[in-house]
């Protein structure tokens, strides 16, 4: 008899929380159509093979503009000039930012590298300082001597390896540390063995 009574509460209660819920779904701002999600994949099982044909064949049924969920996150899909036009000239302010997550926290001391910071005045900045003091062509041309020659070394220590498995991916984050150090610190401070300690 308790346990009856225990499941009648339970059931009203949810019932209760089901009802509160549907009440705020009914407030929220209006969002563009797009299929119903499923629980935990959202719309994931809609795309085949080749997503692009599955977004067009979406677009059919929902319009240019829909909302799709790829597991619990929202993502807006335009599939048409027009939209792709609004969201990234018109209204590209908007939509500038990335999303808040812990890679960009504990990988940017906390959101505050040109990446992962959120648009606005210090994006603006650092996007300036990028590209007057590090992506400028006269800047990139002053370094192209160090991505030619750690391009050779990389060369030379594949070339003795031809005809024996190789894992490309060793060697290219080898190359890409040797690089950076040499941009960066502007002298080889990494032996061989030190930069594979250090991938």
């Amino acid at each position: 008899m308790e346990i009856s009574w225990v499941f009648i509460m339970f059931g009203s209660w949810l019932l209760a929380l089901a009802f509160v819920l549907k009440l705020f779904n009914h407030r929220k701002r209006k969002l563009p159509p797009g299929p119903k999600p499923w629980p935990i994949i959202g719309n994931l099982n809609l795309l085949g093979s080749l997503p692009h044909v599955s977004f067009h064949h979406l677009s059919q049924k929902y319009g240019d503009l829909m909302l799709l969920k790829f597991g619990s996150k929202p993502v807006l899909v335009a599939s048409s000039p027009e939209m792709a036009r609004e969201i990234l000239k018109t209204h590209d302010a908007i939509f500038a930012s990335r999303p808040a997550l812990a890679a960009g926290k504990y990988t940017s001391f906390n959101y505050s590298d040109m990446t992962w910071v959120p648009y606005g005045a210090y994006w603006r900045q650092a996007r300036k300082i990028y590209l007057t003091e590090i992506f400028s062509p006269k800047r990139l041309d002053s370094f192209e001597y160090i991505r030619v020659e750690e391009g050779r070394t990389l060369i030379s220590r594949l070339f003795p390896l031809s005809g024996k498995p190789v894992l490309v991916k060793d060697h290219l984050s080898q190359f890409t540390l040797r690089t950076i150090s040499r941009l960066v610190m502007s002298d080889k401070y990494y032996s061989d063995d030190q930069s594979k300690m250090l991938q």
